[in-house]
């Protein structure tokens, strides 16, 4: 590296400069492959709310209370907080890059010399200024990159608190489900063991065979092991929530034993959906590592230019000697350097390529993102309809078989069924029963995922 100090220096310099304007950046934007409108057909003849409220849109206040805990209690929340600090403490150190810096100093001396000048005591302080100037916009570059990342940061952090709402949502209509699924096995169960009792005692009055009074103890069992196994499957839900909230375990069975369960409503979108993408704190934080990517190709090319530095100071100093004090004020500017780059063995050249080829990932990245959104708004709105449509239609297979039992057990109890066909018709209805509440389950699901894929209702533009 040479340092020149000349006004043919600098001019040769500016010439530079125009040349590098020729080799710019990439463009810190791209399009991405996002549909006009979606092609999955929407629930509600496709009328759909605000999403931003979603939580609270439920109508179940213990949700948002559970939502709230887990997300103060959240290690992904956490990380995502420390990362945004991390990036807005770079976004401020690459904006100081630009401005000048300035030092304090101070120093004091004693000199005793073998001259006709008297020995003394020195004494001085001074502000040292320097700064360099931004010739080709690699500072400025630097910075715009700190900036998006500051932004993408901030979109990660709303991207965990969604994912945190939406772990949460999940396994709390997991719970309920499992606490809807254990009612009916509790029922079921009790339902086996009364028509065991009756058989046994048809058996002792010698009205029935002992092998059917055997498959009614048999059936009995069964429910009985059923109803253990989803007593400890809701269990298991609880434990997960008290992990996830860091609840404790009495406190929260508590709540949930005072609060009832509220179906999902009927949410719905008021926008055109594909503008939706928007939403997506993960697409918008994919878009501002591109832009972030293509400043920073423009500073690795920046860093192959002349550098242009000036430094100054101001000061004080005070010399005593004999007891006299003489004082000085003294200032400088300059000196205005220029460092050009001569040979560096092809480093700056590898890091503007290295750049380059982060940025073309950060692009392939981004579009793979918009491609996968699309995808999950798609199936979160077929399994919605599917769901919602088949809830009719399961509610009226339920009812039927409920009928159908019925009369099984009254022909059984007058001895004109047999035990077989009254457990073959328990099924049916056992079977029946757990698919209204699975359809439940799955509805909520897909509304949990539909939110998800909408990014939680957040926005860059009220960021």
């Amino acid at each position: 590296m040479t340092i020149f100090r000349t006004p043919v220096a600098l001019a040769f310099a500016l010439q530079l400069a125009v040349l590098a304007g020729c080799a710019g950046a990439p463009p810190s934007q791209v399009a991405a492959p996002v549909p006009p409108a979606w092609q999955a057909p929407l629930p509600h003849n496709g009328s759909l709310t605000d999403l931003s409220q979603w939580w609270r849109q439920q109508g179940d206040p213990l949700l948002v209370r559970l939502i709230d805990a887990a997300q103060g209690a959240s290690p992904t929340l956490a990380a995502a907080q420390a990362r945004l600090a991390q990036s807005r403490a770079e976004r401020v150190a690459a904006g100081a890059a630009l401005v000048p810096s300035v030092d304090g100093a101070a120093s004091v001396n004693r000199t005793s010399q073998q001259s006709t000048l008297p020995s003394g005591t020195t004494a001085q302080a001074a502000l040292q200024a320097s700064w360099e100037i931004d010739l080709f916009g690699g500072a400025r570059a630097a910075r715009n990159a700190a900036e998006e990342r500051l932004l993408g940061a901030q979109a990660g952090w709303h991207d965990a608190r969604v994912a945190v709402a939406a772990e949460v949502a999940n396994q709390y209509y997991s719970l309920r489900a499992c606490e809807q699924l254990l009612e009916v096995a509790r029922q079921d169960a009790a339902s086996r063991a009364d028509t065991a009792r009756l058989t046994q005692l048809s058996a002792d009055a010698g009205f029935q065979a002992p092998a059917t009074a055997a498959l009614a103890r048999a059936s009995a069992a069964e429910g009985r092991g059923r109803l253990t196994l989803q007593r400890s499957l809701c269990d298991l839900d609880v434990k997960t929530l008290v992990e996830l909230t860091a609840i404790d375990e009495a406190p929260l069975r508590a709540q949930l034993a005072a609060s009832a369960p509220v179906p999902a409503p009927a949410l719905t979108i008021a926008a055109l959906p594909a503008q939706v993408l928007s939403q997506r704190p993960d697409l918008y934080s994919a878009a501002r590592d591109v832009a972030a990517a293509s400043f920073d190709v423009g500073s690795a090319q920046a860093q192959r230019y002349p550098r242009l530095g000036l430094t100054g100071s101001i000061g004080v100093a005070n010399f005593h000697s004999g007891g006299e004090n003489t004082h000085l004020d003294t200032w400088t500017i300059g000196p205005l350097s220029l460092s050009v780059p001569l040979f560096d063995a092809g480093r700056r050249g590898a890091n503007v390529d290295a750049a380059r080829a982060r940025y073309e990932a950060a692009v392939v990245t981004y579009r793979a993102k918009a491609r996968q959104a699309v995808r999950e708004v798609e199936q979160a709105l077929v399994n919605l309809n599917s769901s919602t449509g088949r809830s009719g239609d399961a509610q009226v297979a339920l009812e039927g078989y409920q009928a159908s039992f019925r009369a099984t057990g009254d022909r059984y109890k007058n001895g004109m069924g047999s035990l077989l066909e009254l457990e073959d018709a328990r099924r049916t209805l056992l079977a029946a029963q757990n698919n209204v509440v699975t359809l439940q389950r799955e509805r909520n699901s897909a509304w949990v995922a539909l939110y998800r894929a909408a990014g939680g209702g957040w926005t860059a533009a009220a960021q």
